[in-house]
C-alpha cells in the first residue's frame, strides 16, 4: 500500500469581504470560471452553476440544455465555509473533497482552500493530483480578479443616499 498523497492547499488574499467572497465563489461562478479551459467540453458549454447551499449541486450546462455534475455541496455554512465533492467529468466514487475557508483579514477576506480524497482515484491519483495543483493557480486566480473587479466597482459606484 502506498502513502495517501497529500493535499492541495493554497492561501489568498481576497479585496472582498467575507460574504461577498462566498457569494462570487458561489452564486457568481459563472462570472470569473474559465470555461474555455476548465470544463468537460469547452465546445459546448454554456454556463456554469454552484448551488451553494446544503445538498447543492455544481455542474455545467451545455448547448443542448444538459447538465453535467462537477460536485455536491456537503456543508455549507456561509459566509464562513463551504465543502463540497469534486468529479468534473468524472463518476461521483471518483470525487474528491474541497473544503474553502473564508476568514475576515483586514476588509477583504484570506481564502483557504484545501482538495483532499486523492485515494479515490487509485492509481490515477498522483497524475490527477498534479495537474490540479497545476490549475488551481489560473483558476483561483481569476476568482481573485473577480473579488478585485467587485471591489473597485463597489468604490466607483458608492450607493445613493
Amino acid at each position: 500500500m502506498t502513502d495517501p498523497l497529500p493535499p492541495i492547499r493554497y492561501s489568498l488574499d481576497v479585496s472582498a469581504p467575507p460574504a461577498e467572497a462566498f457569494r462570487i465563489f458561489t452564486a457568481a461562478m459563472d462570472s470569473w470560471w474559465p470555461l474555455a479551459t476548465h470544463s468537460i467540453d469547452s465546445e459546448r458549454v454554456t454556463g456554469c452553476v454552484f448551488e451553494g447551499a446544503t445538498g447543492g449541486r455544481i455542474f455545467e450546462t451545455h448547448d443542448d440544455g444538459t447538465m453535467h455534475l462537477w460536485g455536491t455541496v456537503a456543508i455549507s455554512e456561509p459566509p464562513a465555509s463551504i465543502v463540497f465533492s469534486w468529479h468534473p467529468g468524472r463518476p461521483e466514487h471518483t470525487a474528491q473533497e474541497i473544503e474553502l475557508r473564508f476568514t475576515p483579514r483586514g476588509q477583504g477576506t484570506l481564502l483557504e482552500f484545501e482538495q483532499r480524497g486523492w485515494e479515490a482515484l487509485a492509481d490515477r491519483a498522483a497524475p490527477a493530483r498534479q495537474g490540479y495543483e497545476t490549475g488551481w493557480p489560473h483558476v483561483l486566480a481569476r476568482y481573485v480578479e473577480r473579488c478585485l473587479d467587485e471591489a473597485v466597482t463597489a468604490v466607483e459606484d458608492p450607493p445613493a443616499d
